[in-house]
């Protein structure tokens, strides 16, 4: 299916307009890019509709987006490790914390590692982004942690347990994405600015 849709609106585009070799591999691999998220976001609409979380699912999307901005995070190599490790943090994680009830204390002590992961760990780069300046490094941290603290005063002060497990789940999926452990798992560098040693 994905070879089929490039091959075609390659053949469409290149109809109309002569590009380069180099142009054509620019271009493909943008298309490719949009193909595979598009097609990710449509399977995780339909599971969240499945399973009646849309509404959650969309907002936790967006309230993660804000903290991901600066946080930053890991990004799959392969469209299919792509798909299920989103799968795991946008669906599974939602519908877990709308569906229990935890004690206060228990969502006070998850939301401060959460901060201490930002504070130790934001903002996590890649190997294709790496993020080789020290002043922007630490800004982007500063502003991360305190995104982090405002969710969790949030929380606090409207101890309702459907916000709670909405915005609970948006600082637990940054926490993952910024982890040294979740890079390991998937076989990726951590910390790219020291390995080009550009500092």
């Amino acid at each position: 299916m994905k070879t089929l849709f490039l091959n075609s609106t390659m053949g469409f585009i290149c109809k109309y307009h002569s590009y380069s070799e180099i142009e054509q591999k620019k271009l493909r691999y943008g298309l490719e890019g949009m193909y595979l998220t598009i097609t990710k976001m449509v399977l995780l609409v339909i599971l969240s509709f499945i399973l009646d979380i849309f509404k959650e699912f969309i907002i936790v999307t967006i309230l993660f987006n804000f903290i991901r901005y600066t946080g930053f995070g890991f990004h799959a190599e392969k469209s299919y490790q792509c798909l299920l490790f989103s799968t795991f943090n946008f669906i599974v994680i939602p519908y877990i914390f709308l569906h229990i009830h935890l004690p206060n204390i228990i969502i006070y002590e998850i939301c401060g590692i959460c901060i201490l992961h930002y504070l130790l760990f934001a903002p996590a780069d890649t190997k294709k982004r790496p993020l080789t300046n020290k002043k922007k490094r630490i800004i982007r941290k500063i502003i991360t942690v305190i995104i982090g603290i405002i969710y969790t005063l949030i929380i606090l002060l409207i101890n309702n347990p459907y916000w709670t497990g909405i915005i609970l789940s948006a600082l637990i999926i940054q926490a993952i994405v910024i982890s040294p452990l979740t890079y390991r798992l998937f076989k990726q560098p951590y910390n790219n600015y020291k390995i080009l040693n550009t500092e």
